[in-house]
């Protein structure tokens, strides 16, 4: 298990320079913003405008904080984004419009390049879970409360990367909210 601590994390500006983003893990490792295989990175987007287009990857966006984000796709498609909404699936490489609900967000990105990783996303609440990976990578991105992660403490920002296979319980104090990230190779 490798556990990557909030204060290492390296913040670099947004590819369409309209922000920046906190980058928590890449693959391979130093990968840039055009030659991934997979990332988990969370920003602050601070206004409306249009996402930056990633051809071939697909992406899955969450809501952190703040009172939520309203997508529009250039295909008319609209998805209506906040705290208590799943995480959202969608082709990076779709043009789309960001537009804030109420004032700025924080969101967590998980993308992976199509065809050679899939990921799946999903946001626990509570003091207790158990996870499994069969295949691939799972990433634990702790976002409220210190988690018990193997043994290891998880302070909200921090997070774990374990390889599969493996089962492994996840703990909590009271309002705990963890991200699991689930990555798995195509190939």
């Amino acid at each position: 298990m490798r556990i990557i601590r909030a204060a290492d994390c390296k913040v670099m500006p947004w590819k369409n320079g309209g922000g920046t983003t906190t980058e928590i893990a890449v693959a391979p490792e130093g990968a840039s913003l055009s030659d991934f295989d997979w990332r988990i990175s969370m920003a602050h987007v601070g206004q409306d405008g249009p996402f930056s287009s990633f051809p071939g990857i697909d992406r899955t966006l969450s809501v952190l904080t703040g009172n939520g984000i309203r997508l529009a796709f250039g295909d008319g498609e609209t998805a209506a984004l906040d705290r208590a909404t799943a995480p959202f699936f969608f082709a990076a490489d779709r043009a789309v419009d960001g537009v804030l609900v109420d004032g700025a967000i924080d969101d967590l990105n998980v993308m992976s390049r199509r065809g050679a990783w899939s990921h799946s996303v999903k946001r626990l609440t509570g003091s207790s879970h158990e996870v499994a990976a069969e295949r691939g990578l799972l990433v634990l991105v702790a976002r409220r409360g210190d988690w018990q992660v193997n043994g290891a403490a998880l302070a909200a920002g921090d997070s774990a990367v374990l390889h599969a296979p493996i089962t492994t319980r996840l703990a909590a104090g009271n309002g705990g909210e963890l991200f699991v990230v689930k990555l798995v190779p195509v190939r």
